[in-house]
């Protein structure tokens, strides 16, 4: 991607007051047993006086009660009255590309032109930003970088909140290509009317049909023993060979089943829908292709002029209740994506359980992003990345992370927001 100029971003980051970030998380080496916590593994498991041991970054004990007595040279740690959660997943969204949006050079997360499936998010990604620390406190310990624009924006990659660059921070590099299909109606301002028009998009046969030929195109060269050197279709190997993800992101339920029928005739293994879905058409085109999705937040208006006013908080339940695997994602802004939480917890007033809420930005987003064999909940064997909290993560007026752990290692939860508050509050006294 675009390189940004560091003496710009220097002059902007000091004329703004930039402090610091906090410094990253360090590993003890010690064998640590956690005690007295209400644990959520993320499966639907809950221990309410439990146990989590960890080794070496990883969980090598979860239980019922004390389990000191099992690893008598551990070092105790007791987390009495405070709740345990798996660290919250953010998919599809460009924290650690952007720092500021009113300034260019800060952004990383767009390329010029309509394909650049070569494109890798991976190198963009800045460990040193200022706003990740502030989406760390409430809970967010993974993101994925996601490239934007255009038809391909390229490739995103599984990033950890924690890590001296982007070389330190990845989890999985490269793990699918993103792919805005098209929409089939285009959307306009009258000014003269000061209405909004809706027209067909004339274009959108055409711009699949560019679709197909890319996709064949890219087929033929991986079967070919002469390795043209041709970035872009190279890309896609992974996507074609079922190695990585195809991220979909699509407006209206009949681009998703326009999309499906697409990775159907490619022989895409691993499709992922990115959006909302209302139909009954639609679900079901998903269930049957076994297609997981990721939809947006809660906190959105409903999809049509004559749908339910609650339409965005009921539909985690009914896809729920179909038995798709769906995750969330925050998309309404990158720094806005530390409410993922507090939006999915909407979703439980509205026929979804707490513990399908939990699974639902941890184990399934997980899943979805192919990472569920190292985080998304607490298991043995697993990454020691979690969370701990005095109140229900899920919800605002309770949350308050008071320690986060990734791959074992405390990491500090300072952030310039927690810096001003303490500030100005001792400017002016208060308490």
């Amino acid at each position: 991607m675009k390189k940004i100029s560091i003496l710009i971003y220097l002059i902007v980051s000091t004329f703004l007051g930039f402090a610091q970030n906090p410094t990253v998380g360090k590993s003890s080496g010690e064998t640590i047993i956690y005690t007295g916590a209400h644990i959520f593994v993320g499966n639907g498991v809950e221990y309410n006086n439990g146990s989590l041991v960890i080794e070496k970054g990883k969980i090598l004990a979860i239980g019922d009660g004390d389990l000191s007595s099992k690893y008598p040279n551990a070092k105790k740690v007791s987390f009495a009255g405070k709740q345990i959660y798996p660290g919250i997943i953010s998919p599809a969204n460009s924290l650690g590309l952007t720092e500021i949006q009113a300034v260019r050079t800060t952004s990383d997360f767009n390329e010029i032109g309509e394909i650049n499936s070569n494109v890798r998010a991976l190198i963009a990604y800045n460990t040193d930003s200022e706003v990740i620390p502030t989406v760390r406190s409430n809970g967010i310990l993974l993101t994925q970088a996601t490239p934007e624009g255009g038809l391909i924006p390229g490739r995103s990659s599984v990033m950890y909140l924690d890590g001296w660059n982007w070389e330190d921070a990845v989890l999985k590099a490269d793990d699918g290509v993103w792919l805005n299909w098209p929409s089939k109606v285009t959307n306009s301002f009258n000014r003269t009317t000061f209405e909004r028009e809706s027209k067909k998009n004339e274009n959108y046969n055409k711009t699949v049909d560019e679709l197909h030929t890319f996709f064949n195109q890219a087929l033929a060269l991986s079967q070919d023993d002469k390795k043209y050197d041709n970035l872009k279709l190279t890309a896609l190997n992974g996507v074609l060979n079922g190695v990585d993800r195809l991220y979909i992101q699509a407006g209206s339920d009949k681009e998703i089943i326009d999309a499906i029928a697409f990775c159907k005739e490619h022989a895409i293994k691993f499709p992922v829908i990115v959006g909302e879905v209302s139909s009954d058409l639609a679900i079901s085109a998903l269930k049957e292709n076994n297609v997981p999705i990721i939809i947006p937040s809660t906190h959105r208006l409903p999809s049509r002029g004559d749908s339910e006013v609650w339409e965005a908080y009921k539909l985690p339940a009914k896809l729920f209740a179909k038995g798709l695997l769906v995750g969330m994602q925050y998309n309404d802004s990158y720094w806005r994506t530390r409410n993922l939480p507090f939006v999915a917890g909407n979703a439980v007033g509205h026929g979804l359980t707490k513990a399908q809420a939990l699974s639902m930005i941890t184990l399934n987003n997980a899943k979805i992003l192919g990472i569920d064999n190292f985080v998304g909940s607490l298991e043995v064997g697993k990454q020691a990345s979690y969370i701990v909290s005095e109140g229900d993560i899920l919800d605002m007026r309770t949350s308050k992370v008071t320690n986060a752990f990734i791959r074992g290692a405390e990491v500090n939860l300072d952030d310039k927001q927690k810096r001003l508050a303490e500030k100005y509050n001792d400017k002016y006294g208060i308490k």
